[in-house]
C-alpha cells in the first residue's frame, strides 16, 4: 500500500511548482515588464531575495538586506545611505535581527539596486522566506572585554554555508539562528530556533557552546529548550546543519501557523530531538555543565565603552524606533572612517555602534555626534530601549501605526517621566511580535477596538516580560487601550513604579509583585477582562493631563 501524499499548505505547493531561488531571472524580467506583470506565486517567491510587497500594495516593495552579526563597514553604510536617498525616500530601518530594511522600492529599480549592493558586499538572499534568516550575534563580538569568546567567525561560517544553499532553502517556515560568546546573552538565544551559547567546560576551561532549540515568539510564543550537549567550535557547523536538516525533513508543512521548529521541539521533547541530532551528525557530544543564567540580558550598548583592545573604545548611538535617515547614516559612515577604522555594528535593539575608536578620538567624535543630533552617552533610558516594528505604514499584517506612535511616546516620556533605570517598551502592530512585545517590560500589541461606535487603533498592554535567569513572557494586563491614550497609561504605570518600587527592584519584579488589579489601578483602568463587544477601554485619568508632551 503506497504512503499518501502529505497535506501541504499553499506556500508549500508553490515551492514545489518552482523553487523560490529560481525566481531570480523572473525578477529581472519583471523589472522590464513592470509591477502589474508579476504573478501572485512569484510575489511569494521573491521573499527569498528579501522582497516583500509593501502596503498598500500599489507598486512598491520593502527590501531587506542581510547583515550577519550586524557587522557593517563604513563603505557599506555609505552604500545603504546612497540607496536610501535615491530609491527609498531618504531613510532605512534597522531591525531586531541587525539588518537594514529599505522601503518604497520599485521593481524597475531592482537590478540597479542589487548590482550596487553586490559591489558593496551586501546580499539580500535569504533575508526573507522559508530559509535561514540573518544569523545574529553579539554586536560587540571581538571587542567586549568580558566575552567568553569571539563567535563572529562562527556566525560567518554558518551564514556563508547556508546562504543560497538549495539543500536548506526550502524549510517549512523561517529559521532563526543566534551564535554568540556574550556572557550576558544579549543576542537572545531563548527566542531563536537555534541558540549557540559560548561556555567553558568546568574541568579544564575549554571553550565551546551550549545549545538551545525551538524558541520563537509570534502569536504563540515559546522559549527554547536546552539540549544536553557541549559543542566544540569545530563541531558548531555540523550541529547547526544537523538541526536545520531535522527541521527541513521533519517539520510540519500542512499549516503555516504550525510550521515553526518550536512546535516540533514541543511535540518531540529535547531528549528525542537530541537523539535524532546525534544520529544525523554521526558523532557523540559530551553533556553540558550546568551554568547559572545571567540575571538580566538587557544590554543596549549605548554610550562610550572600553574595548578589550588597549586604548580602543566603542561608541553606541541610539536610533529612535530604529529608523535612520540617509543623511544621518552617511554621517555615521563618515565619522567612523575619520575617528575609527570603519567598523560599524547594528544591534538587535535597533541601534548602531562605532567600533575601534582610539581614546584620543573620543572627544571630537562625541562632539560631532552631538552636533548631528545622534544621541549616545546622554541618551535617555527610553531612547535606548524603545523598539518598534514596521507597522501599518508598510506592513500588510499590522493594524496600527508603530514607528510614528513609538517616536511620539518616546518624546512624551522624555519630557514628562524621568526614570532612573533601563526600561524596554516594545511597540508591535499585530500579534506576530516582530518588535518582541512578549519579552518587553511594557509590551504593546496593536489591535482594533470600537469607541463610540467607531473603529479605532488600540493596544493590548503586557507587563513584566524578560529573558535570562527569570525568563518569562509578559502578562496581558490591559486590553484595547485606545492608541490616543497609551502614552498617558504608560506614564501612570512608570510613575507608580518610581514611587512604589522597593530598593533595587526592577520593573519586571515590580510588575510581577503587583496583581493585575493593582497594575490596572496604576494605569487608571479596570482590570483586564474579555469584552465580547470589543469595546475600547476608556482610561479614567485621575490627575490632569500634562500640558507638555507630543501628540500621539
Amino acid at each position: 500500500m503506497s504512503t499518501p501524499e502529505p497535506k501541504l499548505n499553499a506556500v508549500e505547493k508553490l515551492k514545489r511548482a518552482k523553487h523560490p531561488l529560481d525566481v531570480w531571472d523572473d525578477i529581472l524580467r519583471y523589472a522590464s515588464e513592470g509591477y502589474e506583470s508579476i504573478t501572485e506565486d512569484d510575489f511569494a517567491r521573491m521573499r527569498w531575495y528579501g522582497m516583500y510587497r509593501q502596503r498598500p500594495n500599489d507598486g512598491h516593495f520593502m527590501l531587506r538586506l542581510k547583515i550577519p552579526n550586524g557587522a557593517v563597514t563604513a563603505g557599506q553604510a555609505q552604500a545603504v545611505a546612497d540607496l536610501a536617498r535615491e530609491y527609498a525616500r531618504g531613510f532605512a530601518d534597522i531591525t531586531t535581527r541587525q539588518d537594514f530594511q529599505l522601503h518604497w522600492i520599485r521593481i524597475e529599480d531592482m537590478p540597479e539596486i542589487f548590482c550596487r549592493l553586490e559591489e558593496a558586499g551586501i546580499t539580500t538572499t535569504g533575508a526573507c522566506g522559508d530559509v535561514t534568516r540573518n544569523v545574529v550575534g553579539c554586536p560587540v563580538a571581538g571587542v567586549d572585554p568580558g566575552e567568553i569568546c569571539d563567535a563572529s567567525g562562527k556566525v560567518m561560517e554558518v551564514s556563508n554555508f547556508l546562504l543560497g544553499n538549495r539543500d536548506y532553502a526550502d524549510l517549512p517556515r523561517k529559521f532563526k539562528i543566534s551564535i554568540s560568546g556574550c556572557p550576558v546573552r544579549c543576542n537572545q538565544p531563548e527566542i531563536n530556533d537555534i541558540g549557540l551559547i559560548a561556555a567553558r567546560r568546568g574541568s579544564n576551561g575549554e571553550v565551546g557552546f551550549h545549545v538551545r532549540v525551538g524558541g520563537g515568539l509570534a502569536a504563540e510564543p515559546y522559549l527554547s529548550e536546552w539540549l544536553d550537549m557541549f559543542v566544540l567550535p569545530e563541531q558548531a557547523l555540523p550541529v547547526v546543519v544537523g538541526i536545520t536538516e531535522i527541521f527541513r525533513d521533519c517539520g510540519y508543512r500542512a499549516s503555516r501557523k504550525h510550521a515553526r521548529l518550536k512546535f516540533l521541539v514541543a511535540d518531540w521533547g529535547p531528549e528525542k530531538f537530541r537523539e535524532e541530532l546525534i544520529r544525523r551528525i554521526g558523532f557523540s557530544l559530551e553533556p553540558r555543565d550546568r551554568q547559572e543564567e545571567p540575571l538580566d540580558p538587557y544590554r543596549d550598548h549605548i554610550g562610550v565603552h572600553r574595548q578589550k583592545q588597549e586604548g580602543l573604545y566603542w561608541v553606541g548611538i541610539a536610533v529612535p524606533v530604529g529608523r535612520i535617515h540617509a543623511d544621518d547614516l552617511e554621517t555615521v559612515a563618515s565619522l567612523t572612517r575619520r575617528y575609527g577604522d570603519g567598523s560599524i555594528r547594528n544591534t538587535n535593539m535597533q541601534n548602531m555602534l562605532i567600533l575601534n575608536v582610539p581614546e584620543g578620538n573620543l572627544p571630537p567624535l562625541c562632539r560631532a555626534l552631538d552636533d548631528a543630533g545622534l544621541h549616545h552617552a546622554r541618551a535617555s533610558q527610553y531612547r535606548r530601549g524603545l523598539i518598534a516594528c514596521t507597522g501599518i505604514q508598510f506592513c500588510n499584517l499590522s493594524v496600527v501605526e508603530t514607528k510614528a506612535r513609538g517616536a511620539s511616546i518616546l518624546e512624551y516620556l522624555e519630557k514628562n517621566v524621568p526614570i532612573s533605570q533601563h526600561i524596554r517598551i516594545n511597540v508591535n502592530g499585530c500579534p506576530n511580535s516582530c518588535a518582541q512585545f512578549h519579552i518587553a517590560d511594557i509590551g504593546l500589541q496593536g489591535c482594533l477596538a470600537r469607541l463610540n461606535g467607531e473603529k479605532v487603533e488600540a493596544f493590548d498592554v503586557s507587563l513584566g516580560g524578560g529573558l535570562g535567569r527569570e525568563q518569562a513572557f509578559g502578562r496581558k494586563v490591559l486590553r484595547r487601550v485606545p492608541a490616543t491614550e497609551i502614552h498617558e497609561v504608560i506614564r501612570r504605570i512608570l510613575e507608580g513604579f518610581e514611587s512604589r518600587r522597593e530598593p533595587g527592584e526592577t520593573f519586571q519584579h515590580f510588575s510581577r509583585r503587583l496583581s493585575d488589579e493593582e497594575m490596572s489601578r496604576l494605569a487608571g483602568a479596570t482590570p483586564t477582562e474579555e469584552d465580547p463587544e470589543h469595546e475600547a477601554r476608556l482610561i479614567t485619568l485621575v490627575a490632569s493631563r500634562p500640558e507638555s508632551g507630543a501628540a500621539v
